[in-house]
């Protein structure tokens, strides 16, 4: 398990695989200098069920990981955290099963 240590030191543990993800996500935006939410939901049994983050790129971030293997990203599921950004809420951290569903949702044309 890595973790993303926000600010002045509150961290969030996440597994490495998505946390190399979110990092790459959230870095593309940084580098455009977008503020923005990132959210995500804690797993069951966690007090804060979904968490939410307000990243701007003058607050300190940083990613730290357990394995030291750089794990191979997925092209959709960055696409699909990318593209959850795109609404007022921000982006969101979805599970690696999830990002090919969202994707195909977005797809989808309208029913007029």
């Amino acid at each position: 398990m890595g973790e993303i240590i926000y600010g002045a030191g509150e961290s969030y543990e996440f597994d490495d695989r998505a946390l190399a993800h979110v990092q790459e996500a959230v870095g593309a935006k940084l580098r455009r200098q977008e503020a923005f939410y990132l959210s995500w939901r804690q797993p069951d049994g966690t007090p804060e069920q979904r968490v939410s983050l307000w990243l701007a790129p003058s607050i300190a971030l940083q990613f730290h990981y357990l394995g030291s293997r750089t794990p191979t990203l997925n092209p959709s599921w960055l696409r699909a955290m990318e593209l959850s950004a795109t609404g007022d809420g921000g982006m969101f951290v979805l599970d690696e099963q999830d990002a090919e569903a969202y994707l195909a949702s977005r797809r989808r044309p309208e029913v007029i």
